[in-house]
């Protein structure tokens, strides 16, 4: 099951296209990913016909230390997007020294079940991995992202191989971050993991004119889109291997 990060309509669409399972609707994931807007769930929930998980994050930084403030917006987020036709959701609470987040998870869990969540990629800024996996799980989500705690997963597999051994069935683990179609057959093959994450990023030229003008942080001239071929070639590695059954995990 190939999931795939979208900020854009026309991203959302190229994943879909390409053969995505399911989308991971954010926005400005050039900031790591935050909470969309209503419109753009409505809009992408109108087109496709897979599962829209949606992003809960409401502002930049690697902390994932929120203020109570920030939590409320958060719930308040998570309620109107739930009535808005999300399938599930993705957020992930820290305290201030490195451990899951416990109570902010049950306050946010408790606004959007019934509906499945995934702990996301602050799992792997946490302190010890081995106390907060069973933190995720008890926590209700039902899948967690993560790079292993390396910059990207194909570097994270011992630990990911392990996280996927260690939770036994509890939880789905979902390895994420720079997986492409070259890797992805290496990751899956020595993880044992089944479902996996990745944007499938290619860069579009901006259509607009020629500009002095800088908007934010960087340049805008150039934006990068997901593109359904990347997604369908990622796509078919993937079925080939589960097809195969090549799997090189052991215990």
């Amino acid at each position: 099951m190939l999931e795939v990060c979208v900020d854009s309509v026309e991203s959302a669409l190229n994943a879909y296209n390409g053969g995505a399972s399911r989308l991971e609707l954010c926005a400005a994931l050039s900031e790591g990913g935050l909470t969309p807007s209503p419109g753009m769930l409505q809009i992408v929930k109108s087109l496709v016909t897979i599962p829209v998980f949606v992003m809960l994050r409401p502002r930049g930084g690697e902390d994932f230390v929120y203020s109570c403030y920030e939590v409320e917006v958060m719930k308040h987020d998570a309620s109107i997007l739930k009535n808005l036709g999300a399938d599930g959701f993705v957020f992930g609470a820290l305290t201030p020294s490195g451990e899951i987040d416990k109570n902010v998870c049950k306050e946010i869990m408790d606004v959007v079940s019934p509906l499945p969540a995934t702990f996301h990629r602050a799992f792997d800024v946490c302190h010890n991995i081995r106390m907060a996996l069973p933190a995720v799980i008890e926590a209700g989500f039902s899948r967690l992202l993560t790079s292993g705690q390396e910059l990207t997963a194909r570097e994270g597999i011992p630990v990911i191989k392990k996280l996927v051994l260690d939770a036994n069935g509890r939880i789905i683990i979902m390895p994420g971050a720079g997986i492409t179609k070259v890797n992805i057959g290496e990751i899956l093959r020595q993880t044992g993991a089944r479902e996996f994450h990745a944007s499938a990023k290619v860069l579009k030229k901006c259509s607009g004119p020629p500009s002095k003008c800088t908007l934010g942080s960087r340049s805008q001239q150039n934006v990068l889109v997901t593109s359904e071929g990347l997604v369908r070639e990622m796509v078919t590695v993937a079925a080939e291997i589960v097809r195969t059954s090549k799997w090189e995990i052991s215990v």
